[in-house]
């Protein structure tokens, strides 16, 4: 098995899952017991400076603020997934995904943020994506998604609606132009 982590699954135009539908995800996890991503083209209503308040963090000198949070994904959807730019090991609970891209899923680095200080390009996500093991095999089987390794210019600097043509632009498709009825040939 090929491993999907640091790549893009772009949902395909005929899938209808709420969860999923138009959907541009990030997968930070894939191996033998299942993958885990976050999707990263549906912002919520709220900024980071409502969640910095629900959170009771002091964000005054915060310029990110304005910042949105997106919609990571079905499954742990009161947990914050932040992928940014940058190492690791400078954060608590992170996971390297990428040369240049981490997971991070602990406060310090949400207190960083509201502080005004930790990475200059992430994306705050509630709620994650998961597949168990063969789970996301099956579904690429059936037509559901495209994959293409991922990019961080993509992640980090193109606008939340522009990425899922963004992604499927590395293959030089059109999504927009393509059927929503699956088949195979």
């Amino acid at each position: 098995m090929q491993s999907l982590k640091h790549h893009f699954l772009m949902a395909m135009p005929h899938l209808e899952d709420p969860n999923f539908a138009g959907s541009l995800s990030y997968l930070c996890d894939h191996d033998d017991n299942g993958t885990m991503g976050v999707i990263v083209n549906h912002p919520l209503d709220i900024t980071l400076d409502a969640l910095f308040e629900q959170l009771e963090l002091e964000a005054d000198e915060s310029p990110h603020g304005n910042a949105p949070v997106y919609y990571g994904g079905p499954v742990h959807k009161d947990r914050g997934f932040i992928l940014h730019r940058g190492a690791s090991e400078d954060w608590d609970s992170s996971i390297q995904v990428a040369e240049d891209i981490a997971l991070t899923t602990s406060m310090d680095m949400l207190q960083a943020l509201a502080a005004g200080k930790g990475p200059k390009q992430f994306l705050v996500c509630l709620g994650c994506a998961g597949w168990e093991a063969g789970q996301l095999e099956h579904e690429l089987m059936d037509n559901a998604w495209l994959t293409v390794e991922g990019r961080a210019d993509i992640l980090f600097e193109v606008p939340p609606e522009q990425r899922l043509s963004a992604a499927a632009g590395i293959l030089g498709i059109d999504l927009n132009l393509m059927s929503r009825e699956a088949g195979h040939s």
